[in-house]
């Protein structure tokens, strides 16, 4: 018998959250490894009406240095009002804060490219057909004035 049929291979749509950190945790220990410790953590904004009620926000994170975003999204009606900017604009003066010099993050080409360019992302690569008849293009920019 060898070693390869001793284990078997399992798709799980709803994996325990403790299995989830364990393969998380292996990958953080074998980076570390090459790498130092990268300094993770989540950046998390929202945008809220006078009554609370969330109108969309930014999720990300930092880490070796780096902004992630990972999503900007806002309602139809905050849309156009300057609150994109605002909150990618907090993202990235947060991101300086903890000590980042670059950020990175992708966008489809029916979504905000524009937006990103506009605020100095750069496009550094695209998928296409990624779905059949558009693009998911991947975009960075140096957060620290070239320093």
């Amino acid at each position: 018998m060898t070693q390869a049929s001793k284990y078997s291979l399992t798709q799980e749509a709803e994996p325990a959250e403790a299995d989830l950190e364990t393969i998380r945790a292996g990958l953080h220990a074998f980076n570390t490894l090459a790498a130092s410790d990268d300094g993770h953590r989540t950046l998390t904004l929202f945008l809220r009406d006078e009554n609370g009620t969330l109108l969309g926000g930014l999720l990300g994170d930092t880490y070796w240095g780096w902004l992630h975003v990972a999503i900007l999204w806002l309602e139809e009606k905050a849309r156009r009002r300057g609150h994109g900017s605002r909150l990618l604009g907090a993202a990235e003066a947060e991101a300086i804060r903890r000590g980042c010099h670059h950020a990175h993050l992708d966008t489809m080409s029916f979504q905000a490219l524009p937006f990103y360019q506009k605020h100095g992302y750069e496009v550094w690569g695209e998928i296409h057909d990624m779905p059949v008849g558009h693009s998911r293009i991947f975009l960075s920019k140096r957060l620290d004035g070239g320093r």
